[in-house]
C-alpha cells in the first residue's frame, strides 16, 4: 500500500515541485496537498508523514497569516507523535520556530543556485547516504534559522549564503528541515516562481532572472536524480 503524506502548501504558485511529485510517484508515495490559506489543516493521524513547503510568510506573521497558528500546532503534534516531518524553506523555519530556535533575517537574501556542503553531522546522517559532500542548492529566501542551534539539533548542510541550510532533530533523524528548495529546481518551477514572486524579487537589484532560469536548465537533470535519491533515503529512514 502506498504511503500517504499530507503536504501543506502556502502559495498558489509554489506547489510541491516537479522533482518531489516525480520522486513520490516513482517511490510509491501519495501526496495529499492542503492549500492552507483556504483549506482546514486536517488531523495528522491517518497520514504516514507531513511535508511543509515554502512560501512568503515569516514565522512570526500569525496576525497576517492566521493559518500559521494551526500549522505550528500540527507540527507540534507531529513531533509529539514522532511522525516523519520534512520541511522546505518556510517549512524548515516553522520547524525551527516550534523547536524554539531563533528565526529571523538571513545575513543576505539568497535566491538562485549555489553550492551547499555537508557538515560532519550531515556526512553521518542517512538522509545523505551515497550522495556527494558538496552539491547544488536552489535557494529562495530572506529569513533563516539562525545559529547557534540547541543541543538537540544537528546542522547537516551549510553554505556561504546561509549557515543553517539543513537540520535534524537528534534522536529523531526523520525530523528534517531543509532551507533549500531542491524539490522544485526545474525550469518549469523556476519560471513559475519568478513570475509568482516578481514583486519581492524586484527589490533585489543584483538578481538576474535570466541567469537563475539558465542555471535551472543546466542543473535540472542532475538535481532531479540527486533529489530522488535523497527522498528515497528519507523514506528508508521511516518505512
Amino acid at each position: 500500500m502506498a504511503k500517504r503524506f499530507v503536504v501543506f502548501q502556502h502559495m498558489s504558485w509554489e506547489g510541491p515541485g516537479v522533482h518531489l511529485l516525480r520522486s513520490a510517484r516513482n517511490l510509491g508515495v501519495h501526496l495529499e496537498i492542503i492549500e492552507v490559506w483556504h483549506q482546514d489543516i486536517p488531523n495528522l493521524a491517518p497520514y504516514d508523514g507531513l511535508i511543509v513547503l515554502g512560501g512568503s510568510p515569516n514565522v512570526d506573521q500569525e496576525r497576517q497569516y492566521p493559518f500559521l497558528r494551526a500549522e505550528k500546532e500540527a507540527i507540534r503534534q507531529a513531533l509529539a507523535t514522532d511522525k516523519p516531518y520534512l520541511g522546505f524553506c518556510l517549512g524548515h523555519q516553522l520547524l525551527g520556530d516550534v523547536l524554539e530556535m531563533k528565526v529571523g533575517p538571513n545575513p543576505k537574501r539568497s535566491v538562485g543556485f549555489i553550492q551547499g556542503h555537508l557538515t560532519g553531522s550531515g556526512r553521518k546522517h542517512p538522509l545523505f547516504q551515497n550522495l556527494p559532500n558538496t552539491f547544488p542548492l536552489f535557494k529562495w529566501h530572506a529569513q533563516a534559522v539562525l545559529a547557534p542551534v540547541p543541543e538537540q539539533v544537528d546542522i547537516l548542510v551549510t553554505s556561504t549564503d546561509c549557515e543553517v541550510e539543513a537540520i535534524s532533530l537528534r534522536g529523531s533523524p526523520h525530523v528534517i528541515g531543509l532551507q533549500f528548495d531542491n524539490h522544485a529546481a526545474t525550469r518549469q518551477d523556476v519560471s513559475t516562481w519568478l513570475d509568482g514572486d516578481r514583486e519581492w524579487l524586484s527589490q533585489m537589484d543584483e538578481l538576474n532572472p535570466a541567469t537563475v532560469l539558465a542555471d535551472a536548465v543546466e542543473h535540472e537533470a542532475s538535481m532531479g536524480e540527486h533529489f530522488e535519491r535523497l527522498f528515497g533515503n528519507y523514506l528508508d529512514l521511516n518505512f
